[in-house]
C-alpha cells in the first residue's frame, strides 16, 4: 500500500503526465517572473535615469570644484547595465572662469560603458571599460590659474576607479594669455588609459598624429595623477616612437625622419631627450640626399608654445656638429626657428653637397664655422627663407676643378718667386681661408675674405650664388716677390721691373688689384686694374 509520500513524489515525477505539466508551468512561471523584473528594473532604471544624471554632474562638480554640464545620460539593464552619455562638459573652477577661461576644462562628446551590478556596489566604485569619442582637454593659461589658486579647494568623497578609458579623436590644448601666440595643441588619434584612479598616475598607450612633418607618433607613459587646481601641472611621462615622417611637404627640404626618445614632465613644460635621423636629406637648391642624425634634448613650453632646444648633437654627412636655441610660436603664421651652430672641425664638402647645385663641389677643406641661422615662418621654400650669418676658417683646402687647382697651385709658385716651377700639375699647395658670410635668399655674401697660401695672400669680398651659376669676387693678391720675379722669361722680368715700384706698397712685394667671375664649372680670374680704391 502507497503512503501519502510515495503519491506526491509521483505527482511531481517528470516521467508521470502530471509531472510534466507542473514542471512546464514552473518553467514558464519563472521565465515570466525574469522577463517582468527585467522590464520591471529597465522601467526603474529609465525612470532613474534623471536622478543618476543628477549625481554624476553632482559628484564631477564636486570633484573638479567647478560647473558640470551634460546634455544626456541614458541607462539600461537589458543586456547588462549600459550606461551611454552625450555632451558631457567640466569646466574650469569659477574664480579660474571670473579670471578670463572660456572653453571647457573637460569636453566629451559621448560616452558609454558596460558594468557588472557588483561593481557599481563596491568602494571605490569599479567600472571595466569606459569608450569615450571626441575628448577635448584644454588647459587655461598659467596667469589665469594662478589669479584663480587664491580660492581654498575640494574634492568630492566619491571615488571611481576605471580598468580602461579608451578615448578616439581626442585633442589637448594649452592655452596661452600670450597674444602674439597660438595655444599648443596635440592631436591624439588613439589613447588608451589604464587603471584610472583619483591618486595615481595612469599607465597610458597613445598614437598621436603629427601634422608637420606628417607622421603617426606612438608613446607609453603614465599621465596624472589629474591636478584639479593647477591641471598643466598635472605629471606626463612616456617613451615615443616617431617613424616614416615625410620631410617633403615641408617646402625645401626632403626625405624620411624617424625619432625614438623618452619625455618627462608637466603639461606646461615637458622635457624630450631623443634621437632623429634622416638617411637622405636634401634641400631644394641641390636635391643631394645627405644622412642627417641628431641626438637632441629640447624642452617644450606650453605657456607659450615655443621649445627650447639644448645642445643638441648632430652629424651631417661625416662633419659633426653641435646647435643650440628656439622654435618659437608666432601667432597664425608658424613658427620661427633661431639656433646658433658650431661647427669645430666639419668637412666643407658636406655642407657644399647638402646646399650648393654643383657636381663635383667646388672644394674640399676641413671647415672651422660658429654661425646663427634664422627661418622665419611664411610658405615660402625653406631655401629661400633661410638665413645664416657667421665666420668660417678652412684648412688644408683643395679646389676639385683641376684648372683652378692648377691655376692656385702656379699662383703659389710665382708668388714665392719660382715662375720656372710654375707649370700645370705642378704640386698642390697648402692653403687656408677665413672670412665672415652672410647667406639669404640662395646667395652668400662673403665679407673679409682673406685666403693664404705659401708666397701670397688673397683678400676678396663677393656674392656666390648657392646654384653654382654666379662668382662675383673682387680684392687683392699681395705676394712675397715683386711683378718681375714672378716670370720665368728674362725679356718679360726685365721690362716688368719698370712696373716695380707701382704694385710694390704695404710691404708686400706686390699687391694687384685681381677679380674672379664666371660660373663654379668656368671660373674666370683677371686682373682688375680698371678699379680703384677708395682711398686713391
Amino acid at each position: 500500500m502507497r503512503t501519502i509520500k510515495d503519491q506526491v513524489v509521483e505527482s511531481f515525477s517528470a516521467h508521470s503526465p502530471r509531472g510534466r505539466r507542473i514542471w512546464r508551468w514552473a518553467i514558464w512561471i519563472t521565465l515570466v517572473s525574469v522577463l517582468v523584473l527585467l522590464v520591471v528594473g529597465e522601467v526603474i532604471i529609465r525612470r532613474a535615469g534623471p536622478i543618476l544624471k543628477g549625481r554624476v554632474i553632482e559628484t564631477l562638480s564636486s570633484r573638479f570644484d567647478s560647473k558640470v554640464e551634460l546634455d544626456d545620460l541614458q541607462v539600461s539593464i537589458l543586456r547588462g547595465l549600459q550606461v551611454s552619455g552625450k555632451g558631457l562638459r567640466i569646466f574650469p573652477p569659477d574664480d579660474v572662469v571670473a579670471a578670463g577661461a572660456k572653453n571647457p576644462l573637460i569636453a566629451v562628446q559621448d560616452f558609454n560603458f558596460h558594468a557588472g551590478l557588483i561593481g557599481l556596489f563596491l568602494k571605490p566604485m569599479h567600472v571595466g571599460v569606459v569608450h569615450v569619442q571626441g575628448l577635448a582637454i584644454s588647459i587655461p593659461p598659467r596667469e589665469m590659474r594662478q589669479q584663480g589658486a587664491k580660492k581654498s579647494r575640494h574634492q568630492g568623497k566619491i571615488k571611481i576607479i576605471v580598468d580602461e578609458i579608451v578615448c578616439n579623436d581626442s585633442r589637448l590644448v594649452i592655452e596661452t594669455a600670450k597674444p602674439d601666440k597660438d595655444p599648443k595643441t596635440f592631436e591624439l588619434e588613439h589613447i588608451v588609459l589604464h587603471d584610472v584612479g583619483p591618486n595615481a598616475p595612469w599607465p597610458y598607450d597613445a598614437k598621436l598624429t603629427n601634422a608637420v612633418p606628417k607622421g603617426e607618433i606612438y608613446a607609453v607613459g603614465t599621465f596624472g595623477p589629474w591636478d584639479t587646481e593647477s591641471p598643466g601641472d598635472s605629471t606626463v611621462t612616456g617613451k615615443y616612437t616617431f617613424d616614416h615622417a615625410d620631410l617633403n611637404p615641408i617646402k625645401g627640404i626632403g626625405g624620411i625622419l624617424s625619432s625614438v626618445g623618452d619625455f618627462n614632465g608637466q603639461l606646461d613644460r615637458i622635457e624630450v631627450h631623443g634621437t632623429a635621423e634622416v638617411p637622405k636629406f636634401t634641400l631644394d637648391t641641390a636635391n643631394y640626399p645627405m644622412p642627417l642624425y641628431t641626438k637632441f634634448s629640447a624642452v617644450v613650453d606650453g605657456t607659450s608654445g615655443d621649445t627650447y632646444l639644448q645642445p643638441v648633437e648632430a652629424k651631417l654627412g661625416q662633419s659633426e656638429f653641435t646647435c643650440s636655441g628656439a622654435v618659437v610660436n608666432v601667432k597664425g603664421q608658424g613658427h620661427t626657428i633661431d639656433l646658433d651652430i658650431d661647427v669645430p672641425a666639419g668637412r666643407v664638402q658636406d655642407f657644399l653637397q647638402l646646399a650648393v647645385k654643383t657636381e663635383p663641389v667646388v672644394m674640399t677643406a676641413v671647415l672651422e664655422m660658429k654661425t646663427k641661422l634664422h627661418i622665419p615662418p611664411g610658405k615660402e621654400s625653406v631655401s629661400q627663407k633661410l638665413g645664416m650669418k657667421g665666420n668660417f676658417t678652412l684648412k688644408q683646402i683643395h679646389f676639385t676643378n683641376p684648372e683652378l687647382e692648377d691655376k692656385v697651385d702656379m699662383l703659389s709658385l710665382r708668388a714665392q718667386g719660382k715662375p720656372k716651377e710654375a707649370k700645370p700639375g705642378a704640386e698642390d699647395v697648402h692653403s687656408r681661408m677665413t672670412g665672415r658670410f652672410q647667406m639669404s635668399e640662395g646667395k652668400l655674401d662673403l665679407q673679409d675674405l682673406n685666403y693664404a697660401m705659401p708666397g701670397a695672400t688673397v683678400r676678396l669680398a663677393g656674392v656666390y650664388t648657392l646654384d653654382g651659376k654666379k662668382f662675383d669676387f673682387t680684392g687683392k693678391v699681395r705676394t712675397e716677390a715683386k711683378l718681375s720675379q714672378m716670370v720665368a722669361s728674362k725679356w718679360k722680368s726685365w721690362a716688368l721691373k719698370v712696373a716695380d715700384p707701382f704694385f710694390h706698397k704695404n710691404g708686400a712685394g706686390a699687391e694687384i688689384p685681381v677679380k674672379v667671375t664666371g660660373t663654379n664649372a668656368s671660373p674666370k680670374f683677371g686682373l682688375d686694374i680698371g678699379r680703384r680704391d677708395s682711398k686713391q
